[in-house]
């Protein structure tokens, strides 16, 4: 039995199509698995049960990567072939069954992940996004964040600076509930991001008490940051591929959304929620935006609010 699962380019959007991945591995146990995806999520599939190529699909002029797709796989018969990218050539590949995502998502107003599980026809009941992880992840996940108190997890950073939260508000927020009497008393606070996003982190990182805060700051391998989120008590985040990785651990989660669409990308599960912006989202957007220099559009989503819904989900959480 083998399997092509042809997925996204972001991370988030990766994160959400291994529900279906975890899907057909269980459904076929001891199936080979190719996965072709963009660079940023390659890192994600290194782990997949039975997982025998990962083709990372490095955008080309002409659409000419997925050119390079056809060319690897023509060779070999697949058994499923699911493209979640609606790529034209993997219709001349040689399959006994093809599921492909197609237009179902134009115009929809559904969660991101009712719309791919409906890819293999389970919109009912959609499967749980799921990341596997090695024993050398798990390794380096306990040196990276040691037993010890609770950890408040944060994820200052996101993929533009509309969706950016306040870096003074971020600190509020965790020494709020990191306080005496509040849900985390006295716990460690880790801050999480690549290095390329240093100007996002570092204010928040070095604004915490130094002797509870733990850097995740750095080109650490994508498993080994999700065997460290496993770890962590409470998740609080932009809306960002590292929220949904959070979510995917089975940590409680906060989602901070403001200009994108928590109906669309609100932490999955039910472990998690979401908090927005008290303006909503038609009247976030200046009438001289532009998405490169445009700083935040966060500004009206308060620490009181965050809190609050961080309180509400983790006592949730724990009341079981």
């Amino acid at each position: 039995m083998r399997i092509l699962f042809v997925t996204s380019t972001r991370i988030g959007d990766g994160v959400l199509s291994t529900g279906l991945l975890d899907h057909l591995i269980a459904r076929h146990p001891g199936a080979r698995v190719t996965v072709a995806c963009g660079p940023a999520s390659a890192q994600l599939f290194e782990a997949v049960p039975g997982i025998e190529e990962i083709i990372v699909l490095t955008k080309k002029p002409y659409s000419r990567h997925w050119i390079d797709l056809w060319k690897r796989c023509v060779g070999r018969f697949w058994d499923i072939v699911v493209d979640l990218r609606n790529a034209p050539l993997t219709l001349a590949l040689f399959a006994k069954r093809r599921c492909r995502l197609g237009a179902r998502m134009k115009n929809s107003d559904r969660h991101r992940v009712i719309d791919l599980a409906a890819v293999l026809g389970l919109e009912d009941t959609p499967p749980m996004p799921r990341l596997w992880t090695s024993p050398e992840h798990e390794r380096a996940a306990r040196d990276l964040v040691p037993e010890g108190a609770p950890v408040l997890l944060l994820a200052p950073s996101a993929n533009w600076r509309g969706k950016v939260w306040m870096a003074e508000r971020f600190v509020a927020t965790a020494l709020r509930l990191t306080a005496d009497g509040d849900i985390l008393p006295g716990g460690r606070i880790a801050v999480l991001g690549h290095e390329s996003e240093r100007a996002m982190l570092d204010p928040v990182l070095d604004a915490l008490p130094e002797e509870r805060r733990i850097s995740l700051i750095g080109a650490h391998h994508l498993l080994t940051i999700h065997a460290c989120l496993r770890r962590g008590g409470l998740f609080i985040g932009n809306d960002s591929g590292l929220m949904h990785m959070a979510a995917a651990a089975g940590v409680p989660t906060v989602g901070l959304f403001g200009p994108s669409r928590p109906e669309h990308y609100a932490p999955w599960g039910a472990k998690g929620d979401f908090v927005r912006t008290r303006i909503p989202i038609e009247g976030l957007f200046p009438d001289d935006y532009n998405h490169r220099t445009t700083e935040s559009l966060m500004d009206s989503l308060s620490v009181d609010d965050v809190c609050a819904c961080a309180r509400r989900l983790y006592r949730r959480v724990a009341n079981g």
